[in-house]
C-alpha cells in the first residue's frame, strides 16, 4: 500500500532522496537531523504499520509511504535508505536493499553477528552498492580533533583505553533491550559504542578478550565488562549494561599523555588533552542532534560513488561484530535463531 502526503522539498531536485525503513524513535532523531543536514531530504518510509508509516511521512514531509520496504527499494526516485529496524531485521533489510542496487546507511550494530557482515560486505563489493553502519559517533567533530591529536602523536602511542556505556532501562521482557528475538542486551545496544572507540583508537581487532557478564532473567546481558589486548602492546577496559548508573567517559592514555572525553562519551562535545605538562581542552558544538554528520559523509561517499566511508570503513564494523562474537561465545549469549 502507498500513501502520499505533502514534500516540502520536492522541488529540490538536486538533493539526494532518503526512504526510511522502521518508523520509529531512533529513526525520528534521523528525520530531524536530516532536515538540519546539507543536501538531502526525506522522500519515503516504510513500516509494517502504514497508519504509524503515514503518520512519520506526515511529519517530517516524506511524499511516500509503504507497508513493505520491498516497495520502497523499488522505487527509483528514492537515492539511499537509512536502516532503523531492531537489530535482528538489520541484515535481511539491507541484504533486501544492496540486491535492489539500493545504498545504505545501516543502524548500529550493523548485524547481529561477524557472519552476516561479511555477507552483506560481499554484496556490497559485488555489486558496486554504498554500505555504511550509522555509527554516529565517529563523525562527530569533537572526534575529528580527537583524531587530530592521535595523528599528530600528541599523547605518543596509545597504550590505553578505558570506556564504559550504562543505562537504566526499565525491565520488562517485552522491551527490545531485554528480549533476546530482538538481540537484545546491552552489548549489541551500548557496549557496541566503547567497542568501536576502541577500534577507532588501536586501529586493530584485539587480539585477546576476556569477558564477564551478569545476566537478565530473559538471558541477554545486563552488566557486562571486558578486558581487550593488541598485539601492538595496547590494552582497552570496557563496561556496559542496562541496568547501573555510571561515569559514561572515555580515557584513551599514551605513552606521552592522556586524552579525556566527559560523559556522555558517544555524545561527546568536549574533550581533553592532558600533555607536556599542559591542558588544551576543545569544545565541539553540534549543529543538530548527532545524526547531521553521517548523513552529510553517507551522501558525500554515494555522490562519489564510493561503496564505503573512509570514516566508518567496513573493515572495523567488521572487526568490532568479531569481538563481539568472542564476548558473546564467553558468556553463552546466542540469539533465536542465530545458528552454529
Amino acid at each position: 500500500m502507498i500513501v502520499k502526503s505533502h514534500n516540502r522539498q520536492s522541488n529540490k531536485q538536486d538533493m539526494v532522496q532518503w526512504g526510511i525503513i522502521g518508523p520509529g524513535n531512533i529513526a525520528r532523531k534521523f528525520a530531524r537531523d536530516l532536515l538540519v543536514a546539507e543536501g538531502g531530504c526525506l522522500r519515503a518510509v516504510a513500516g509494517r504499520d502504514i497508519g504509524r508509516a503515514r503518520e512519520f511521512a506526515g511529519e517530517f514531509g516524506a511524499e511516500l509511504a509503504f507497508d513493505d520496504a520491498r516497495a520502497l527499494a523499488a522505487d527509483a526516485s528514492v537515492d539511499m535508505v537509512y536502516i532503523a529496524s531492531p537489530h535482528n531485521a538489520h541484515f535481511e533489510a539491507a541484504k533486501m536493499l544492496l540486491e535492489a542496487g539500493k545504498p545504505v546507511l545501516c543502524e548500529k550494530p550493523m548485524t547481529v553477528n561477524a557472519r552476516q557482515a561479511r555477507e552483506l560486505i560481499a554484496l556490497s563489493r559485488t555489486n558496486g552498492v554504498f554500505l555504511m553502519e550509522a555509527m554516529w559517533t565517529r563523525f562527530l567533530p569533537l572526534y575529528g580533533r580527537v583524531r587530530e591529536w592521535l595523528d599528530e602523536g600528541r599523547i605518543g602511542r596509545p597504550r590505553l583505553v578505558s570506556s564504559a556505556f550504562c543505562i537504566q532501562a526499565q525491565h520488562d521482557p517485552a522491551n527490545r533491550f531485554f528480549n533476546p528475538a530482538l538481540a537484545g542486551g546491552g552489548l549489541l545496544d551500548v557496549g557496541v559504542y566503547t567497542l568501536a572507540v576502541s577500534q577507532l583508537v588501536m586501529g586493530r581487532k584485539p587480539d585477546l578478550v576476556a569477558a564477564t557478564a551478569q545476566l537478565s532473567g530473559t538471558g541477554v546481558d545486563e552488566l557486562l565488562s571486558a578486558s581487550l589486548r593488541y598485539e601492538n602492546g595496547g590494552l582497552a577496559q570496557i563496561v556496559c549494561g542496562l541496568s547501573s548508573a555510571f561515569d559514561n567517559s572515555l580515557v584513551i592514555g599514551g605513552d606521552k599523555g592522556f586524552i579525556r572525553v566527559p560523559p556522555l562519551f558517544m555524545n561527546a562535545r568536549e574533550a581533553v588533552l592532558h600533555a607536556d605538562g599542559n591542558t588544551e581542552t576543545v569544545h565541539e558544538p553540534l549543529r543538530g542532534e548527532g545524526f547531521e554528520y553521517e548523513i552529510e559523509e553517507a551522501m558525500r561517499c554515494f555522490r562519489a560513488g564510493a561503496i564505503e566511508s573512509p570514516l566508518m570503513p567496513h573493515a572495523d564494523t567488521l572487526a568490532t561484530l568479531e569481538t563481539m562474537d568472542e564476548i558473546r561465545r564467553q558468556i553463552g549469549l546466542r540469539y533465536p535463531g542465530e545458528g552454529e
